[in-house]
């Protein structure tokens, strides 16, 4: 009997590249990207989504009761739905907040829980894999408000130890989690952890960066209660994220920032907030950016999320066998060894070379990958290293990035023997 993955039409990678001007651009030279968990390509439809909507309908939203006023509304409030939907959000025109990136989505919710939710001694249940934007936010708490924080801690496989989690949970007010690691690749068993955390009264949030971007995501499945994600990571521009949250929750937190559009009346002693979800968007949204990654949805949901994921878990197979059996102890991958277990990241230290080293040998070859700490430093310590260099894929990635990749490190080991 096949398995569903195989099934999966597979993606025509060639076809793919020609949407992503990048490529066309840097055609007859070398261009392997290799590091989309910090920030992937764009294709065209993206970029002419918001041409066009500068073209011909720039407007500021909500507010304009003439007719380009009211069509940029209508597509800014299009995108919106469009982006709640590809997560699964119940009621998406309500509960899908947009803000700047992920980081700002995490800082909101930190912020307003602390104004109208958590108290000094509050527990908040972190784990050590956590990316800075679900760690710094909490520590200012710790620092600012008195929280305690506890840690889920990991095993040397990459996997978080959850023989103790009861007792982690215990008494806890919020358990907050990446899906998926940046670094180590480690897909985490939210859907898990979120009963425990439930079945305790904690609020469960999900820093999803990493893995909306990869993997066909539905909240209510995950069983979270609120997830952040960033537009940049799936193929969408910069400058745009995503908070979603459970209505019940989002009403009861008072305002992240104050100004226009996030009020319905001001008095000099006073205001009334705006209704869900322009409570959370104080000031000119960013409108041309959430038309771009309503845009980068179609595009994704036209190809298939879990055709993506399919090909995706056959690049990490790929990519495993050659690195191994090319250098074999001269390279330490980080993470899960099944790939199933894991995101389409590869963190690796290689033969006591740098990984700055590494990077810029490695971009001589066309081969762009990331050095450093990615943003992660408590991990980096837990893995008693200072960084790693990383190699990520998406879509537009094929067997030829990999052998480029392969290619590009034996002439570092050659360098430096």
């Amino acid at each position: 009997m096949k398995s569903p993955a195989a099934t999966l039409k597979p993606l025509n990678v060639s076809e793919i590249r020609k949407d992503f001007p990048i490529f066309t651009h840097h055609e007859g030279h070398a261009l392997y990207f290799l590091d989309s968990a910090a920030s992937s390509q764009k294709p065209l439809s993206v970029m002419q989504a918001m041409d066009n909507y500068y073209s011909t309908t720039h407007a500021n939203v909500h507010r304009g009761v003439y007719h380009i006023a009211e069509h940029a509304t209508e597509l800014y409030e299009g995108a919106r739905v469009k982006v709640g939907r590809f997560v699964g959000a119940p009621d998406p025109a309500t509960e899908t907040i947009f803000t700047k990136n992920a980081t700002e989505s995490i800082n909101l919710l930190s912020t307003s829980m602390t104004r109208g939710m958590l108290k000094s001694g509050d527990v908040v249940v972190l784990t050590e894999m956590e990316h800075h934007a679900n760690l710094v936010p909490w520590l200012i708490a710790k620092e600012q408000f008195g929280i305690e924080i506890r840690y889920i801690k990991l095993n040397d496989s990459g996997y978080l130890i959850l023989d103790d989690i009861e007792e982690l949970l215990d008494g806890a007010k919020v358990l907050a989690v990446t899906l998926t690691s940046n670094v180590l690749g480690t897909i985490n068993p939210v859907a898990e952890l979120a009963k425990l955390a439930h079945d305790r009264g904690a609020i469960v949030i999900g820093d999803g960066a990493q893995f909306v971007p990869h993997i066909a995501t539905n909240v209510v499945d995950l069983g979270l209660d609120f997830l952040a994600f960033t537009g940049h990571k799936m193929l969408g521009p910069t400058g745009i994220g995503v908070l979603w949250g459970k209505k019940s929750l989002l009403d009861a937190l008072p305002p992240f920032m104050g100004g226009g559009d996030m009020i319905t009346d001001v008095r000099l002693d006073g205001f009334t907030p705006n209704e869900l979800p322009w409570k959370f968007e104080a000031g000119t949204p960013p409108i041309a950016e959430a038309i771009g990654l309503g845009a980068a949805v179609d595009y994704l949901e036209n190809i298939g999320m879990d055709r993506i994921r399919t090909h995706e878990l056959e690049l990490l197979s790929y990519a495993f066998e050659k690195l191994e059996a090319n250098f074999d102890s001269s390279i330490i991958i980080h993470g899960p060894r099944n790939v199933n277990d894991r995101g389409g990241v590869i963190s690796f230290d290689f033969k006591n070379i740098h990984p700055h080293d590494i990077s810029q040998i490695l971009d001589q070859s066309g081969v762009c990958v990331r050095a450093g700490h990615h943003c992660a430093k408590p991990l980096m310590r837990h893995l008693g290293i200072a960084a790693t260099a990383r190699a990520s894929f998406h879509i537009y990635n094929e067997h030829a990035d990999v052998d480029a990749l392969v290619g590009a490190l034996a002439k570092a080991q050659a360098f430096f023997s």
